[in-house]
């Protein structure tokens, strides 16, 4: 382990290496080591530092394993905000070196604009609701290509409800197969796949309800006018833990 303990990392994450600039107490460079993403890698190279070494990494798309090799290691992670923290290095021409200096340098300099790091049991629940949000932008897609192809056949039901409810499904069913054969077929297949889609929808609403209790906070959430219960518990889920903010309108920035 090297002997000095007022190490400051910065790591610049791309999608099979990190550049790792290494400053001292001083904000001096003393090394930068490229480590290839592979298990374990990371975790190995920064374990020689000492524990709660910060090290700094921007909210790149793969920044969760680097977060847990981070801490695996034993150091303690920062999450930069990336076009913040690009903006307060000004570097004009974006090299690794730059990048992975610049983190370690505003780690240092105690600027760094660092982000929450939500816990990794919290990261996996989001994964539900942020899956069923895509899964609702497919539904919107199916059902808005299907209103699309009948609008070209001036073909529509006489109502202001959803078409695709259970309810209008023999009224729908004669209005396709009125269609010519290909794009009947097109329509059939893509009735077929929104009623997949939306059965996906349903089992990951159930699994969202069982999986997060009703607690007080979202409580308190319900009880404001607008959210119901799945967007109550993505708040929560998205939010977090209210007390890492100091005041309510830091909340709402």
């Amino acid at each position: 382990m090297l002997k000095q303990s007022h190490y400051k990392i910065g790591c610049d994450a791309h999608k099979h290496y990190s550049l790792f600039a290494v400053f001292d107490r001083q904000g001096k460079p003393v090394k930068r080591t490229r480590v290839n993403h592979e298990p374990g890698a990371i975790r190995a190279f920064l374990s020689q530092f000492p524990q709660a070494t910060p090290v700094a990494l921007e909210t790149v798309g793969n920044w969760y394993w680097i977060v847990d090799e981070i801490e695996a290691a034993a150091c303690l992670p920062h999450l930069a905000h990336a076009a913040k923290a690009k903006m307060m290095m000004g570097n004009v021409h974006k090299t690794d070196k730059l990048d992975a200096d610049g983190l370690a340098t505003l780690l240092h300099n105690g600027t760094l604009p660092s982000v929450w790091i939500a816990p990794g049991s919290l990261r996996d629940e989001r994964e539900l609701p942020r899956t069923r949000m895509a899964f609702s932008k497919m539904r919107t897609a199916l059902k808005n290509r299907m209103h699309s192809t009948l609008a070209k056949y001036a073909l529509s039901l006489d109502t202001l409800s959803d078409i695709y409810a259970p309810k209008w499904r023999p009224q729908l069913m004669q209005l396709i197969r009125s269609l010519p054969d290909e794009t009947q077929r097109c329509m059939e297949q893509e009735l077929e796949l929104l009623d997949q889609v939306q059965e996906h929808i349903h089992r990951l609403e159930a699994r969202i309800l069982e999986r997060v209790r009703l607690t007080p906070t979202i409580q308190l959430i319900q009880s404001v006018p607008g959210p119901a219960e799945i967007l109550s518990i993505v708040i929560d889920r998205e939010v977090g833990s209210i007390d890492r903010f100091r005041a309510a309108p830091r909340s709402a920035a």
